[in-house]
């Protein structure tokens, strides 16, 4: 039994815009195509806008109809497999590869950049809907990868701040949840990040519109980016980034500083 395997939606639309291409200068209309292949106007439409898999028969019956020396099913045979990583995430990773700064408020879960491998596949693991087990893994050797950011020659200057209740979870379990304090203690300690945590039961709190990065370029551009359930946003514009970069100063001052940060999580470590 063959497996069905979700495609890429912006490759699919590109195979899509190649079809109509090819049926135009063939001089088909989209009602002669479906009607050839006893298919119908609207699934071929349905194609063409990437809504609906061109199928690996259908088109190699097309490249000889259109004769287009195979181009269609070379193209289908090289579309990735769903987006793992969101095409509207992707710019954000590339300038997160490069940027000399990086700083972090997180108040859902410990940061990517800090995960352990475990407490990385709970985090997928708890995504709805699923993802199957090959998906977390690939979603978790990608997370890994992002961390070397940290490990290069010159690393970014980063700071983080996470707000307590992260660390009252236990995500994945007591284990993982252990392994997890102790990397943030070990973090703690490197040269070039600064981690504090957002205590409970402040009487103010600069973060609760949500968690957010702000990142600063080689070229000195300062950008921030946000996420939501339904997607994320990469801003650039200075007033936006200007708010947010507030934001992330006050929060700094209402954090605990370095010390009492590396003293709770000393008393985390001793609960657990």
């Amino acid at each position: 039994m063959g497996t069905t395997t979700r495609r890429n939606a912006s490759a699919m639309k590109m195979v899509g815009a190649l079809l109509a291409l090819y049926r135009q200068a063939a001089g088909h209309t989209q009602r002669s195509l479906g009607d050839r292949f006893v298919i119908g106007e609207q699934q071929i439409a349905s194609i063409e806008q990437g809504r609906r898999p061109l199928k690996p028969d259908l088109a190699e019956q097309l490249d000889e109809l259109l004769q287009t020396k195979g181009a269609l099913s070379v193209a289908l045979s090289k579309m990735p497999e769903v987006d793992l990583v969101p095409l509207w995430a992707e710019e954000y990773l590339d300038r997160e590869k490069e940027a000399i700064a990086i700083s972090i408020y997180a108040s859902l879960a410990v940061p990517g950049q800090l995960q352990t491998e475990e407490y990385a596949r709970a985090v997928f693991r708890s995504r709805v809907p699923v993802y199957d087990a090959d998906e977390i893994e690939q979603l978790v050797a990608r997370r890994m990868e992002r961390q070397e950011v940290l490990h290069r020659k010159v690393p970014p200057t980063t700071s983080f701040v996470i707000w307590e209740a992260v660390l009252r979870d236990r995500l994945g379990g007591q284990d993982v949840h252990s392994h997890q304090v102790r990397k943030l203690r070990e973090c703690a300690d490197v040269p070039g990040i600064t981690l504090q945590i957002m205590p409970l039961g402040r009487t103010s709190h600069a973060g609760l519109d949500g968690p957010f990065v702000l990142l600063e370029t080689p070229d000195y551009q300062r950008l921030a980016y946000m996420e939501t359930h339904r997607g994320s946003q990469l801003i650039a514009d200075p007033d936006g980034v200007g708010i947010l970069t507030q934001k992330y100063a006050m929060l700094r001052t209402q954090a605990l500083n370095t010390e009492d940060t590396r003293d709770l999580l000393d008393r985390l470590l001793g609960e657990a």
